[in-house]
């Protein structure tokens, strides 16, 4: 399918729902390994006992970039097979996210642009807890393209 066609085939209101993550302190090391971000609030319960202006914790959270990722996820696992490619992502972090804590980002079809040298589509990003809770949220970019970028027809 062309980009053209892809373009025409997405609606402003469609919803892309990515995988649940749930937070371990495994998966805390992990994301702190590879960004190298060992701030005590993600690893010294104690610490985190403390409080901080208004708000006090009752262990360790996530670390805030990991949605990064998970949205990310989200938006190459539905745009790569459909010749699409992320182009930007902007989030704001609402609520921390727990030990325990499950969350699933969420990305909306808000806009489709078409310009003269592509077809680009718009979303609202959500990332909610197994509560229901808003805990981070932000828009995200994507362009529908014939040619993979980086290829030697790009």
């Amino acid at each position: 399918m062309t980009a053209q066609q892809q373009f025409d085939e997405t609606r402003v209101g469609d919803v892309i729902t990515g995988r649940s993550f749930t937070v371990t302190r495994e998966t805390i090391q992990a994301f702190a390994d590879a960004s190298l971000d060992y701030n005590p609030l993600h690893f010294d319960d104690k610490y985190m006992e403390n409080t901080f202006g208004k708000t006090t914790f009752d262990g360790v959270i996530m670390h805030g970039m990991q949605n990064f990722p998970l949205i990310s996820r989200t938006l190459t696992d539905w745009l790569i097979p459909r010749g699409g490619f992320h182009r930007r992502l902007e989030t704001r972090w609402l609520k921390p996210v727990k030990l325990g804590h499950t969350i699933t980002p969420v990305a909306t079809f808000s806009a489709k642009r078409q310009t003269d040298k592509g077809f680009w589509v718009l979303f609202d990003i959500s990332v909610t807890n197994q509560d229901g809770d808003l805990v981070a949220t932000g828009n995200a970019m994507a362009e529908f393209l014939d040619v993979i970028p980086g290829t030697a027809a790009a």
